[in-house]
């Protein structure tokens, strides 16, 4: 028997492969959700193969995660249950959605459509045990909150147009509006301190905000499709582009901490800097077109191809990351780890 087949090389192989699957952490949720968003920021900016390309990575991706979480429901159900209590678990919700959103604008609706079901499945399971094990102050990964809520409305209004389902837009407004109420219940217990010292996530604050206008600006796009709200396109036109704006407060915020507190090195939470940024182009295309404002417009199509730079170097980084682990570097505390320590003197709400 050769070297490379006998027993000890065969359990080396295995344990380097436990070490890389146990390193991933609820968040990793947010590699899809970065990932999916900027494959629909690149398709509406009419860059159809290389969004199809990121929708490749991050359909793989989704199916990775979800074999992973399976996997560790049966062997490590202990670990599940403690990591389905932090607002990180909803990166799986929200990643979800953005994947249905985006394979629903390539023409699968019935894809869609089951990946609304999914998430929605997963949005009901999770949330209460997150709120119910809250605590203040909070942190950019509790934004997540707002994110997986309003994917839920993103793949609602998306689908409510292409299976010209006037009942599904309605029921998207539900999503919508509970989505700005939990960013004002976040964003008023939010530890502003995160700009200077957080991993990454801290650029959800933004983020979530983003989300919400990119549905506000569906809304209002498949309301004019489908005829619905009569005289309200208006108003809905209104609270797109008021919402676009105090997003957009967010983005020299966020730009002048990143560049002020420099954060190097590579964490899974940096996909949580990817899924903002790609939001950013998505949400300026998405109210452009529905106020009709080409400054809008023009701002995303810059816009996007920095998202494409960010999306590539924490790319780079994960893959760099993986390396080391399967080259036998120890595994440091994970990310939700480290999470759980700087709060653990938090009080629970």
């Amino acid at each position: 028997m050769s070297l490379a087949e006998s027993p000890e090389t065969r359990q080396g192989d295995s344990s380097v492969l436990a070490c890389i699957l146990a390193a991933i952490p609820a968040a990793s949720g947010a590699v899809v959700m970065g990932t999916g968003i900027v494959s629909v920021a690149l398709l509406l900016d009419g860059d159809e193969t290389l969004s199809r390309i990121l929708l490749v990575v991050a359909g793989v991706a989704w199916v990775a995660l979800g074999m992973i979480l399976a996997d560790r429901l049966v062997r490590d159900r202990e670990r599940f249950l403690t990591e389905s209590r932090l607002p990180a678990a909803l990166t799986g919700v929200a990643g979800t959605g953005v994947l249905g959103t985006r394979l629903a604008l390539l023409g699968w609706s019935w894809a869609g459509i089951i990946l609304l079901v999914i998430a929605l499945a997963l949005w009901l399971g999770l949330v209460q045990s997150v709120l119910r094990n809250w605590t203040v102050p909070t942190v950019g990964a509790s934004f997540v909150l707002t994110v997986s809520t309003e994917s839920l409305a993103l793949l609602a209004a998306v689908l409510a147009v292409s299976e010209h389902a006037h009942w599904l837009l309605y029921a998207s407004l539900v999503p919508f509006v509970l989505g700005l109420a939990f960013y004002l219940f976040v964003l008023t217990r939010f530890d502003f301190r995160q700009l200077a010292v957080g991993r990454g996530d801290h650029w959800v604050s933004g983020g979530a905000l983003a989300i919400s206008t990119v549905v506000a600006g569906r809304i209002t796009i498949a309301a004019k499709t489908l005829g619905m709200f009569g005289g309200e396109h208006g108003t809905l036109k209104a609270i797109a582009l008021g919402l676009w704006v105090l997003t957009i407060l967010w983005l020299p915020v966020l730009v002048v901490a990143e560049a002020t507190y420099r954060r190097l090195h590579y964490d899974v939470r940096r996909w949580s800097t990817v899924f903002p940024v790609g939001m950013y182009a998505a949400c300026s295309f998405i109210v452009g077109k529905a106020v009709v404002a080409s400054e809008i417009t023009d701002f995303a199509r810059v816009w996007v191809w920095v998202a494409v730079a960010v999306w590539l170097v924490v790319f780079a980084g994960m893959l760099r990351r993986g390396l080391q682990l399967a080259g036998g570097e120890q595994q440091p505390t994970s990310s939700d780890r480290i999470n759980e320590l700087a709060t653990s003197r938090q009080t629970t709400v």
